[in-house]
């Protein structure tokens, strides 16, 4: 009984102190098994630190500058690769050209500047970005990171403004409007010309794009728009709705409503030496038996100076007036025999019916062609 009580007691898995079986040396087996597992853990860290730590200053593969692609650089290689293919290409002069002209914007004006140290500081970013069991796996795998990223560019928008003033201030013209060509009998319209004008916002954002793009031509094509004048030739006549011609050599007052003769009335005008005074006027002042201020001339005699109240016997000046220019004037008169001559002081003689339907017809402003 004892001893199947002692064999029971080993065989219930209990070594025997004195047996050199397998039982203290499964302990140990353990043990080393642990300790081999935590130096292999400890120096893969220590290996994964020291590579994730060697990418530090290295960008990524797949990450891009204004489109340059700077995957595998550090970021002194970076930035030369970015001085060389991006800074030098944008620091060139813009162009403008138009109908044989060219107009030239240079660098040094434009004064174009990357920060290339920022955006490789957002590079570098991107790169060490998502922890580094993310970043082991990229190393590993050779995964790229999809990345794009558009350096800040700047440049003198006063260059870009007054350069475009510049340029519409050779170009633009304005629109000439439709007038009146008149003779001394007769009236031509002279027809409206457009304008021409700059299409400056247009050329504004054209040189913005193209002083930050690398792409692409740096000439531009300028764009103009025609501009319409205000009176054109189909509506002058609107802008003269009553026109006055007078033809000294023929004695005749012509009156065109809308540009077309309407009336016509035999006048005197004045003598040699005292002419009706040739050009373009128009209608002053207007009087009904104006009173007469007698000239400082030679020609007034005793009466220089005097003033004549209208309708009076003395007065020259019959039933109306109508100034024209430094005294002189349409009005009547009752020397009908002088009609069809050249004997007044530069006023333009008419007969009385005639200056009184003439006076109904014209406005102040009026304009007369005296020819």
């Amino acid at each position: 009984m004892g001893s199947d009580s002692e064999e029971g007691f080993f065989a219930d898995g209990y070594a025997n102190p004195d047996d050199g079986g397998s039982g203290g040396g499964g302990h140990r087996w353990i043990l080393m098994v642990g300790v081999f597992l935590l130096v292999l853990v400890i120096g893969g860290g220590v290996a994964a630190y020291a590579v994730d730590s060697s990418q530090k200053d290295q960008i990524a593969d797949g990450i891009k500058i204004g489109g340059v692609d700077v995957g595998g650089q550090n970021a002194a290689d970076a930035k030369a690769m970015l001085e060389r293919k991006l800074v030098i290409p944008l620091n060139k002069p813009l162009r403008v050209n138009f109908d044989g002209n060219n107009w030239t914007l240079p660098a040094a004006r434009l004064k174009v500047s990357d920060d290339i140290d920022r955006a490789i500081d957002k590079a570098l970013a991107a790169s060490r970005s998502g922890g580094m069991p993310n970043r082991l796996i990229r190393y590993i795998t050779g995964e790229k990171v999809k990345k794009t990223i558009s350096p800040d560019v700047t440049y003198s928008q006063q260059a870009v403004n007054e350069f475009v003033r510049r340029i519409s201030g050779d170009v633009n013209r304005d629109p000439q409007n439709a007038s009146i060509a008149a003779t001394g009998d007769s009236l031509n319209v002279v027809p409206g010309k457009p304008g021409l004008e700059v299409r400056d916002n247009d050329l504004t954002n054209k040189l913005k794009k193209a002083a930050v793009t690398l792409t692409g031509t740096r000439s531009i094509a300028l764009k103009t728009q025609e501009t319409q004048p205000k009176v054109g030739t189909r509506n002058v006549a609107k802008d003269y709705p009553v026109y006055l011609t007078l033809d000294r050599a023929n004695y005749k007052l012509s009156v065109w409503n809308d540009l077309k003769l309407t009336k016509s009335y035999t006048v005197a005008v004045g003598q040699a030496g005292l002419e009706t005074p040739a050009g373009l006027y128009h209608i002053q002042d207007k009087q009904v038996d104006p009173v007469w201020t007698v000239p400082n001339s030679a020609w007034a005699g005793d009466m220089a100076g005097q003033v004549v109240p209208g309708g009076t016997p003395e007065n020259p000046l019959k039933a109306r007036w109508m100034g024209i220019f430094d005294g002189a004037g349409i009005h009547g008169t009752d020397e009908t025999y002088s009609l069809g001559s050249a004997v007044s002081h530069g006023c333009v003689r008419m007969g009385i019916p005639d200056v009184i339907d003439l006076y109904d017809r014209v406005d102040v402003g009026t304009p007369i062609y005296i020819g």
